[in-house]
């Protein structure tokens, strides 16, 4: 991308936050990966890319993870267990960006996130989500190593808290799918600010080379901001089944364009797939609304 970026490239960029954020915080995941990979078809490095969006986000999941607690969903034990770690994952991350594989890390997180939403579609496409009590706590044993690999993914990648917190959170069951995706959005926040603390620490105001682009931090945070209230009200008014059933096909969607580069497949090849993982979402979705009327 040239230095001077016009208005229709900003306003494209603007558009990608807003509809960035609307899914993250109605679905617990979609801005970073959204994003970043809008500033990189744009032509900036993935290290630029990530380090503009977490800057943007430092906005956007404040506004975002105020929303949800204003509406009661955010479950506090759980987010307080859960950034700490989350927040040395994301630092460590971000430190070591430059020689993070991704050729491998990447297929390999696709692949375990598609399996992840998979069984999260199953879960909730059955009815048989645990219902959550005030008894029902997630525990340290999980939370500290996933809010680590989740904090470390979301840097390395330019976004990836989401899916990997919000994932394992619906598969547990001890949340409902409101309170995961709230309180994932609130710790995001910490996560964050890690994050680019880390961008800070160890390769300075000229990232890549290229160094971050104001315009375009300015403009996912102005477009993201907006959007960071509503987005949380439509959790609220879903059905904790139908809400699960989306998100798991959801992640399972996101992850297949990863999985389908790494297998080298043709054009073909890849509609087909898309095409049925389409319609088991779309079908899915539809029986747990009959049940429901």
């Amino acid at each position: 991308m040239s230095l001077s970026t016009s208005a229709s490239e900003l306003g494209g960029v603007a558009l990608a936050g807003f509809a960035a954020q609307l899914v993250d915080g109605s679905l617990g995941m979609g801005y970073g990966v959204t994003s970043s990979s809008v500033l990189v078809a744009y032509g900036l490095s993935p290290t630029v890319a990530s380090a503009s969006v977490h800057l943007a986000q430092l906005g956007t999941t404040a506004a975002s993870g105020f929303a949800h607690y204003r509406l009661g969903n955010v479950d506090l034990d759980t987010a307080v267990c859960l950034s700490p770690s989350g927040v040395v994952g994301a630092f460590l991350g971000a430190t070591v960006l430059s020689s993070v594989p991704g050729a491998i890390a990447k297929p390999a997180a696709a692949g375990l996130l598609f399996l992840l939403g998979a069984y999260v579609l199953l879960k909730f496409h059955g009815d048989s989500m645990r219902r959550a009590n005030g008894s029902d706590r997630v525990g340290l044993g999980l939370l500290v190593p996933l809010g680590f690999c989740g904090g470390f993914v979301d840097a390395t990648g330019g976004g990836g808290w989401g899916p990997v917190a919000t994932s394992a959170l619906l598969a547990d069951g001890r949340l409902a799918p409101a309170k995961v995706i709230g309180t994932v959005s609130a710790s995001e926040f910490f996560v964050t600010v890690a994050a680019v603390i880390g961008f800070l620490a160890t390769l300075g105001p000229d990232i890549g080379g290229d160094g971050v682009r104001p315009d375009l931090v300015l403009a996912l945070l102005l477009a993201g901001l907006l959007a960071a209230p509503v987005a949380p009200l439509l959790v609220t008014r879903l059905e904790p089944n139908l809400l699960g059933t989306v998100v798991g096909g959801f992640i399972c969607l996101t992850n297949t364009r990863t999985l389908l580069h790494a297998a080298a497949a043709s054009k073909q090849a890849s509609l087909g797939c898309y095409g049925a993982l389409i319609c088991i979402w779309v079908v899915a979705v539809a029986n747990v609304a009959a049940r429901k009327k």
